[in-house]
């Protein structure tokens, strides 16, 4: 049975970002209805698609109205009617009416925001759960989930375009099931708070993505690893939790210099200097993922440090959910994961590509929420049976893998360390 388009509405709402977010619903003939959030992230790639905003002095130039009327007086009227599980040629509409290569057009939040209605209109029109739609019966891995402990960028200087970068995580992967993964998570976010607040008189509420460690605190990373380490061994987790870190490398790379500035350390660092040091890390400490570690141009450091770590490297700024960028890594060997902003790109159909292209090589497809999907994440996580993404070990998103895995029960499949890469 064909179910079409009936209405298509934008609005501007407010995000956990401090910046409006735009939110489209999709509503069908038979009365299904799909609604999308998305905003702009707090750590931009260079490369990635442009997000259409007012300018001026209202919401610190921030504000999307623009883009909201983009979706209700441009891209409504041609979609309407339109069958809404024909996805692709929803998203071609789209595409078409835009004409840049950027989205510059009509913005890449407008264009993310309506792709991602429609799937989920589509969805709620089939009667199918969201994560079945994407995925169908295949779709049964819940993913290793994480849980962040420390964000922040200000500590050495440098990092202007960081946006709290790096900011590190617990992965908890070595568990039988996503319940018993998610419980670490809460568990050693618990215990690495009480030894924050003891070494640093911070505290660190659980849940919530801080403490942003002020300047003169601590001298290096290298303390928070210890104090990482201490935790997941103190907690029991030996050999079951690791720690993922989102570097956003390219933010502290300054090229007057030719050297990244407050990374890590006071110290500047060349690229042969911070591929030494990842090396230290990995060898002395359980990390398991390191994301955007180099520059977001520099493919062959990337491969360099893909080839030496032996554990996941994560492109993600040096991507942008990109397919072009994305056969450059590929061809230049340049990571062995991509991170997976469904909003990111514009469009559904662009995503998903990217993610088949990323399966037929070999790599990893690590989702992310930072784009606005919110919870919905863990329905693109299971749908697309990626086996690990970033967070979402406690709150929503957490709260929304245990009812999927309820749903699932018997059929519920939870990879492990088999989940993430090499």
């Amino acid at each position: 049975m064909v179910s079409r388009i009936k209405t298509v509405h934008a609005r501007q709402v407010y995000s956990d970002r401090g910046h409006p977010g735009i939110e489209t619903t999709v509503v069908t003939d038979n009365g299904a209805s799909g609604t999308a959030v998305v905003t702009a992230g707090v750590s931009v790639g260079k490369h990635e698609v442009v997000f259409v905003c007012d300018g001026g002095k209202r919401w610190g130039g921030l504000g999307v109205q623009k883009a909201v009327d983009n979706v209700n007086l441009v891209i409504a009227p041609k979609i309407k009617d339109m069958d809404v599980t024909r996805q692709r040629e929803i998203d071609e509409v789209m595409l078409r009416l835009d004409g840049t290569q950027n989205k510059s057009k009509l913005g890449g939040n407008a264009i993310a925001s309506v792709s991602a209605a429609v799937l989920k209109a589509a969805s709620a029109s089939s009667g199918l759960p969201f994560y079945k739609y994407i995925g169908g019966v295949n779709a049964c891995v819940l993913p290793v989930v994480g849980v962040v402990c420390i964000v922040g960028s200000d500590r050495y200087g440098g990092g202007e375009r960081s946006g709290g970068k790096p900011s590190y995580s617990f992965m908890a992967y070595g568990f039988k099931t996503f319940s018993e993964a998610s419980y670490a998570c809460w568990d050693v976010e618990r215990q690495f708070s009480n030894f924050f607040k003891e070494k640093y008189g911070i505290n660190k509420v659980l849940g919530v993505p801080a403490p942003f460690v002020p300047r003169g605190i601590v001298n290096s990373d290298s303390d928070l690893w210890d104090l990482m380490t201490d935790a997941i061994d103190g907690s029991g987790y030996k050999g079951k939790v690791g720690i993922q870190v989102d570097v956003a490398a390219g933010t502290y790379f300054e090229s007057d210099k030719g050297k990244f500035v407050g990374l890590f350390s006071k110290e500047d660092k060349t690229r042969e200097d911070l591929i030494e040091l990842y090396k230290r890390m990995v060898k002395e400490y359980p990390f398991v993922i390191i994301e955007d570690p180099l520059d977001e141009v520099d493919y062959e450091g990337h491969a360099i440090i893909t080839r030496e770590l032996g554990i996941e490297v994560v492109g993600d700024d040096l991507f942008t959910t990109n397919i072009e960028r994305f056969k450059r890594g590929i061809e230049a060997k340049a990571c062995n994961a991509v991170l997976l902003k469904v909003n990111q790109i514009g469009t559904i159909t662009e995503a998903f590509d990217l993610v088949q292209l990323a399966y037929r090589h070999g790599y990893g497809v690590m989702p992310c929420s930072s784009r606005g999907e919110g919870a919905d994440i863990a329905d693109y996580a299971v749908g697309l049976s990626t086996g690990h993404m970033r967070e979402g070990g406690t709150g929503p998103t957490a709260n929304r893998l245990l009812q999927i895995e309820e749903e699932l029960g018997t059929t519920a499949r939870f990879l492990g360390r088999e989940g993430l890469k090499p």
